[in-house]
């Protein structure tokens, strides 16, 4: 990865966006993921496919991880 250190918080409001361009000198796929304010455009090169496999992956365990934090955490009376 080259350097760029962001932050954003995903909503569940977030939309995704794949685009290939594959037509270029250069081909690669636009990965977007955007909300009303951020939007992050991730570029994927010839030979990353593997990479991006690995983000969805690790996006996966995090959203497992997400749901064991709601399944175990205490309930709050109002």
């Amino acid at each position: 990865m080259k350097s760029l250190t962001t932050s954003a918080h995903i909503e569940p409001d977030s939309r995704f966006r794949v685009t290939a361009f594959a037509d270029s000198a250069a081909p690669f796929v636009s990965l977007r993921i955007g909300g009303d304010l951020v939007e992050i455009a991730l570029i994927a090169a010839p030979g990353t496919s593997g990479t991006l496999r690995n983000l969805a992956a690790a996006a996966l365990e995090a959203a497992d991880a997400l749901d064991a934090l709601n399944t175990n955490a205490p309930e709050v009376s109002a």
